[in-house]
């Protein structure tokens, strides 16, 4: 019997078949199987079919508007099953990314408190990556779609669930915030996920792009701590690293100009925390320089490439179109950079230049990107590099006239 009902479910990718199971009312079957069966794996593969079934435009609609259908499916959302669990939020992806039917799910789940305390108790406590990347894609997907949303969950410490509980599942569930949550699942999937991990500090991102969720970062127990270590440990000791190729930012530049905004906005207003003092942040000076100088070469060969492959287009353009991603990515860096070079004292450069984050190649290539807009952090950084070595001070003069200039 499972395994007749598992060819089903693979034949449900196809629109004909999925189109003839909604002629034959198998949405309606379905919810007569989630208000009855006990079994798991029954549940998990009737979500799993509506999933295919909701990749077509006119069956997704028609599953949408049916609100009975809509409130069960966000109720299996609390489900203890992980592979349910799965099929559940694929689903909910599925329908969150077509256009004509996205509104209808975002005010479904806004009005089911439920779900906010089922999407942070499984980002909190699963340890099952494929889960918790789905899960983070839903809740990515609900944020870009909906600042609304995206407020009231942040505002939100304690949502009591509405949803009716499984037996293996707690009657209250704990106070939860979704800074630590999203934090968890992170620290969960960062090692071996890279996709997850993209999907995570992009949650992040969205949320300092408005006032509530930067105070929700910073304002948490730890000041923000436990986020900065977790974000200043991924820049600086995993991601873009010196024996890495080049081209490797190419990979990188999505969960890395992701994190960078999310530092950047931390900084800029946690200056007085102890964790974002310069002494302690030297290496992060370091590793955004090397961003740049990645980008730089990234550039170069395209360049080259480019010239190789189509040189009368090139001798005509006279440029390669600037990677629009990375065009981000260098400026969220060129913010954090010109914001940090602003706070060094002689004694930060002292130590910066004593254990190789900064000398005269790296300084020059972060003056290349910063100026000529952050000319006033330039200045500033060369005024405490007089200080600390008025040699490469100098050099670094020569090397850029404006400076000497305007000085």
């Amino acid at each position: 019997m499972e395994n007749d009902i598992c060819k089903m479910w693979d034949m449900s990718m196809d629109e004909d078949v999925a189109l003839f199971l909604q002629e034959f009312n198998a949405p309606d079957i379905f919810m007569g199987v989630f208000a009855k069966s006990k079994c798991p794996r029954l549940i998990e593969i009737c979500v799993g079919i509506l999933g295919n079934m909701a990749c077509f435009q006119d069956i997704c609609m028609s599953i949408s508007k049916d609100d009975n259908l809509g409130q069960m499916l966000l109720q299996h959302l609390c489900d203890s099953d992980s592979p349910t669990l799965l099929e559940t939020s694929r689903l909910l992806l599925t329908c969150l990314s077509q256009a004509e039917v996205a509104n209808i799910w975002v005010e479904r789940i806004r009005e089911n408190p439920s779900v906010y305390d089922c999407v942070c108790f499984i980002m909190s406590s699963s340890t099952n990556a494929e889960l918790l990347v789905k899960v983070g894609e839903v809740v990515d997907k609900l944020f870009d779609l909906d600042e609304e949303l995206m407020l009231n969950w942040i505002k939100n410490g304690s949502c009591q669930s509405v949803g009716q509980s499984t037996d293996d599942s707690p009657e209250e569930r704990p106070d939860f915030k979704i800074v630590p949550c999203v934090l968890e699942a992170a620290k969960q999937v960062r090692s071996d996920n890279p996709e997850g991990l993209d999907v995570y500090m992009h949650i992040l991102q969205l949320l300092t792009t408005v006032d509530e969720g930067i105070q929700a970062i910073v304002q948490s127990p730890d000041g923000g701590r436990e986020t900065w270590t977790l974000l200043y440990g991924l820049v600086c000791h995993e991601l873009c690293q010196p024996d890495d190729p080049p081209i490797i930012i190419q990979e990188q530049k999505s969960v890395l100009a992701s994190i960078l905004s999310v530092l950047s906005a931390m900084f800029a207003s946690q200056i007085q925390q102890e964790y974002v003092k310069m002494r302690k942040n030297m290496p992060l000076i370091g590793s955004l320089i090397r961003i740049f100088q990645n980008m730089e070469d990234c550039g170069k060969r395209s360049f080259d490439n480019s010239k190789k492959s189509q040189p009368e287009e090139t001798e005509k353009s006279g440029t390669v179109e600037e990677d629009f991603h990375l065009k981000i990515l260098k400026d969220i860096c060129c913010e954090l950079l010109s914001n940090m070079l602003q706070e060094l004292t002689k004694e930060n450069i002292l130590e910066g230049l004593n254990q190789g984050h900064l000398n005269e190649q790296k300084c020059s290539c972060a003056f290349q990107n910063l100026l000529p807009l952050y000319f006033t952090s330039v200045e500033s950084f060369l005024e405490a590099l007089r200080e600390a070595d008025q040699t490469l001070a100098d050099s670094l003069e020569k090397r850029f006239p404006s400076l000497r200039l305007q000085t």
